[in-house]
């Protein structure tokens, strides 16, 4: 006879929590965030409702964690294919590299299944300081780490003029594709991401007969 188990209740509340995360995915690109509940996400999940609420203060909560693991998932992926950490790549030739990841922005923006949660996410971010603030923390601000990063070896290679300041440099870049998609008044696509990049490389790349500082020598 085989040796009785004590059930893990750590892998079971893995498996709850995966649960949970998908279901409250699904629900938001299917109906919504506003027609989304914590009684349809649990329903949805096989979990009874307060199991959720032990876990999480609000549906935005669980929208927020479902998110971030989603992302983490697509992540951990794309380095066991790769074989590397995420990051925007330098090949040498900058417009190239950031149309490449603006491009991707475009796809990832125009995609129901990952659209409808950033922008539910975006929206209850504005009313609540809290979880906007974790927004920005978690979410936004390692995406704009990339561009720093991918900005600031740019300078030193001497492409980007040495007064410009990669904060704001990235900004001219990611603002026009969060405005068009905020507001809805266009379409966002390929073609209007490579020229954010060509408008916004006018002004950070170093000319022909300018110092480092961008003035005329």
């Amino acid at each position: 006879m085989s040796a009785h188990r004590t059930p893990d209740s750590s892998r079971r509340s893995d498996r709850s929590r995966r649960a949970i995360h998908d279901a409250a995915l699904a629900l938001v690109g299917e109906v919504g965030y506003t027609k989304t509940t914590i009684e349809g996400i649990a329903a949805r999940a096989g979990v009874g409702k307060q199991t959720i609420y032990r876990w999480w203060p609000s549906k935005a909560a669980v929208l927020m964690e479902a998110f971030l693991d989603a992302i983490d998932r697509q992540a951990a992926e794309a380095e066991a294919v790769e074989g590397g950490a995420y990051e925007i790549p330098d090949t040498g030739d900058l417009a190239a590299d950031l149309k490449m990841v603006l491009r991707a922005t475009v796809d990832g923006l125009n995609d129901p299944v990952t659209a409808e949660p950033t922008r539910a996410l975006t929206a209850e971010g504005i009313i609540d300081p809290v979880l906007g603030a974790q927004c920005v923390e978690k979410l936004l601000e390692p995406q704009l780490q990339l561009y720093v990063t991918r900005l600031r070896a740019a300078q030193e290679a001497g492409e980007v003029r040495a007064d410009v300041d990669p904060r704001t440099a990235l900004e001219l870049l990611v603002a026009p594709l969060t405005y068009r998609w905020l507001l809805r008044t266009l379409p966002l696509t390929h073609a209007y991401a490579d020229e954010i990049v060509d408008l916004t490389l006018r002004g950070l790349t170093v000319r022909p007969g300018e110092g480092e500082g961008g003035a005329m020598s």
